[in-house]
């Protein structure tokens, strides 16, 4: 089938969604996913979404945020998301979003490499109450489409740059889509790892076609390890302990039951130390306690992790739970501009897909979501300031038989990645 939109955006997370809600009502939008509807990464989301607290917060807030990138982050980006957050948080309020409240007034917690409490949550599911309103509000939507179970295989690109895409439908028909605007809002790579939080169908697919394409690229080998995931012996997904139970108190323990970190320095400073006491111990986990925390506090701030544990067979409230670092989320990812375009015209990224650095070598806790949303917002807006251009026959441009072996192809995409994360290790080191 060749379909034809004004806006394609790949991927049902928070970025894409937001994305599509902040286009004009005239636009037609068509939404892409491999998977269903709400299984994206942004629906896992536990922590929060940070948020400025005012202007005497901005500095302790970007010092917090280019300390945790290691000063690799560009100071630009950082202030447009720092900028940008107190009306992220009322469009999301705006669209549903109930944050937790203290009174009237929005309640802040604080979790790991934060000076000051400044996240916004909802128990310890923020990522799925932002991302089901949102989700919620595009299906209201006449002018927004989505298919589900529906792959990407391939941009087209033509003299004016992205064309469209190739894509690959529920019921295995291969098709193309027409697009003015194409935005990729894929989320990372972890599907590519053997010990990951994410979803398994998320496998960087938009940065193995970018890299087909000659697309810029930026930091892919900046790829940032959850200290806290619950340790299993299952296979799949790792499930995560927010960073957000630490920062209320909660600390880990080797195996002598003796605290060995600082439980809220940045992430890869405390993976690094969970790595070298599981060596110490011989062990293949820590454990975290969170007996420092009141009960009550615990089953109302953390139910749905207390639940989790609980079908593992740990009490959180009464037992340490073993953890163990797992890859969580991807830094790097396509170039873009602070306007989200990437180097191709008429393309662009938003999201875990893009890079535009704010995050540097390593991300500042609860910092993604807001990130992802602000850009989003700013794809939108550049996108709807452009004239839409003059619909193509793109019907000449690909030929759909290269792409009838869509397990190759995804073989092909995830060894192309890979490669080039390697490369970029080496050239680093």
């Amino acid at each position: 089938m060749n379909r034809q939109t004004d806006v394609v955006i790949v991927g049902t997370g928070a970025a894409g969604l937001f994305c599509a809600l902040k286009l004009p009502a005239q636009y037609k939008v068509l939404m892409l996913t491999k998977d269903e509807v709400d299984q994206s990464d942004s629906f896992l989301a536990q922590g929060g979404m940070c948020m400025l607290r005012g202007e005497e917060d901005y500095d302790s807030y970007f010092e917090d945020t280019m300390k945790a990138g290691h000063y690799e982050n560009n100071k630009a980006s950082v202030d447009v998301m720092i900028r940008s957050s107190n009306q992220i948080a009322q469009d999301l309020i705006g669209y549903g979003v109930d944050f937790e409240r203290d009174g009237d007034e929005l309640a802040f917690t604080r979790e790991g490499g934060h000076s000051r409490p400044r996240i916004l949550f909802h128990e310890d599911i923020t990522g799925k109450e932002i991302t089901s309103k949102l989700l919620a509000r595009a299906q209201e939507r006449e002018n927004i489409t989505i298919l589900d179970h529906t792959m990407m295989l391939d941009i087209i690109c033509g003299e004016d740059g992205c064309e469209g895409l190739v894509i690959r439908e529920a019921d295995g028909t291969l098709g193309t889509v027409q697009a003015g605007y194409t935005v990729f809002a894929c989320g990372g790579l972890g599907g590519l790892y053997k010990h990951s939080t994410n979803f398994r169908h998320i496998t960087g697919d938009a940065l193995a076609i970018a890299l087909r394409h000659g697309i810029e690229m930026e930091h892919i080998d900046y790829i940032q390890i959850h200290p806290t995931t619950l340790y299993s012996e299952k296979p799949g997904r790792r499930f995560l302990i927010s960073e957000s139970v630490r920062g209320e108190g909660a600390i880990l323990l080797n195996k002598k039951g003796e605290r060995f970190v600082d439980e809220l320095l940045p992430r890869d400073v405390v993976t690094a130390a969970i790595h070298k006491q599981m060596a110490e111990d011989d062990m293949p986990y820590v454990r975290l306690s969170l007996e420092r925390i009141p009960e009550e506090e615990i089953r109302s701030h953390f139910p749905n992790i207390c639940q989790r544990c609980l079908e593992e067979g740990y009490d959180v409230t009464k037992e340490p739970v073993p953890v163990v670092p797992a890859q969580h989320y991807f830094m790097g990812g396509i170039k873009v501009n602070l306007s989200s375009m990437t180097s191709m015209e008429r393309l662009y990224a938003v999201g875990e897909t893009s890079c535009n650095g704010v995050h540097g070598a390593n991300r500042l806790a609860s910092n993604s979501l807001l990130e992802s949303m602000v850009f989003a917002d700013r794809s939108a807006k550049e996108i709807t300031e452009k004239k839409l251009p003059e619909p193509k026959d793109i019907a000449g441009m690909t030929d759909l038989s290269a792409y009838g072996d869509p397990e190759k192809l995804k073989a092909d995409y995830k060894q192309l990645v890979l490669n080039e994360i390697e490369k970029e290790k080496k050239r680093h080191e």
